[in-house]
């Protein structure tokens, strides 16, 4: 079995990965109501919640599942806050000395893109591996709050990036549109909220690189574009047309991210699309990729809600997944040494 450990931000976690059973157990404590009240993530205090979280997390752990399966640990070692991975690593480096498990650090945005596979392992475990290479090539959609790429995996589990923002990452547009909106920490989930009763196609928004030969995104453009409306409205104005200003400004970042994906899925060999991070957990996101995808008879693996957000589930599973395929590469069982970065130049 293998634990994972991630502290890259705002949430510590914990997860045990089983090969023949699949995440066995999961354990998060999210501080979303303590950063909430400054309108966003403070380092220092998050780097203190973990300090807190992980004993307690530990103690839970032993509790469900005991020390004694545990064979390897996997942690986070970036990109994310200083301080908050530093804390992650501690533990896993203290875990990996005292009980003698190989430790392996692993990329926390390959961690994501590994994300919508979990599912694919928990419905047939003996079969991963067959089933995993016939959807490579892969093309994987990662969108978070700090980051919006386009990536191929292919069989061998090398991640490529081949496209990203040139600015502002889409949960952080939704964010920062959240904000001048008036609409608290975190702005992306309210304005998903709001949309739900407003007509995404009540006001125009700029959208950015249209051509196909542009693989990559901006966001910058569109939180201005909605500075510049608000401007021009008073109190009473936003508040009618609230709904549908948020459906509006959704709807530009959704099909942003969905017209660059399906112009690269289309120039492609790839075999299926996937959607992780954050902001997969968006439903208008998913239903609009899953609409783009079933028109080019392509299947969409989507990371499942409680893997969208910062986890060590697909830590510990991106650890396995790395070493399935270095094992098939050298015909046996091999020892976990330091992940694969996401990007192979």
């Amino acid at each position: 079995m293998i634990l994972g450990i991630e502290s890259s931000c705002d949430e510590s976690a914990l997860a045990v990965f089983s090969p023949a059973e699949g995440l066995v157990g999961e354990w998060v404590s999210s501080q979303i109501d303590l950063h909430r009240l400054y309108g966003g993530v403070v380092p220092d205090l998050a780097s203190r919640e973990h300090l807190r979280n992980f004993p307690a997390l530990c103690r839970l752990l032993k509790e469900e599942i005991g020390w004694e399966r545990i064979t390897r640990v996997a942690v986070t070692n970036g990109p994310g806050l200083a301080g908050c991975l530093a804390l992650g690593i501690s533990l896993a480096k203290s875990l990996s000395v005292a009980r003698g498990w190989p430790l392996v650090g692993i990329n926390h945005l390959r961690g994501h893109a590994f994300s919508p596979f979990i599912d694919l392992h928990r419905q047939d475990p003996a079969r991963f591996r067959e089933r995993w290479r016939a959807l490579t090539p892969h093309l994987g959609l990662l969108v978070s709050g700090g980051n919006t790429l386009l990536f191929s995996l292919d069989g061998e589990g090398t991640l490529r990036q081949l496209g990203s923002t040139v600015d502002d990452a889409a949960g952080e547009a939704l964010d920062k549109g959240g904000k001048l909106l008036g609409l608290g920490y975190p702005g992306g989930p309210a304005i998903e909220r709001i949309a739900r009763q407003g007509d995404r196609h009540a006001c125009r928004f700029p959208k950015s690189f249209p051509r196909p030969e542009d693989v990559k995104f901006s966001f910058s453009g569109l939180k201005t574009s909605l500075r510049y409306r608000l401007e021009k409205l008073g109190d009473s104005d936003l508040e009618s047309i609230l709904p549908d200003l948020c459906a509006s400004y959704q709807e530009a970042v959704v099909e942003a991210l969905v017209a660059k994906t399906g112009q690269v899925l289309e120039a492609g060999p790839f075999r299926s699309v996937g959607l992780s991070g954050g902001v997969s957990n968006n439903q208008r996101l998913r239903e609009a990729l899953g609409e783009m995808a079933a028109g080019l008879e392509v299947p969409l693996l989507c990371a499942r809600p409680e893997h969208t957000g910062d986890n060590a589930g697909m830590i510990a599973f991106a650890a396995y997944a790395d070493l399935e395929t270095r094992a098939a590469e050298q015909g046996n069982e091999v020892s976990l040494h330091p992940s694969r970065s996401l990007v192979t130049p």
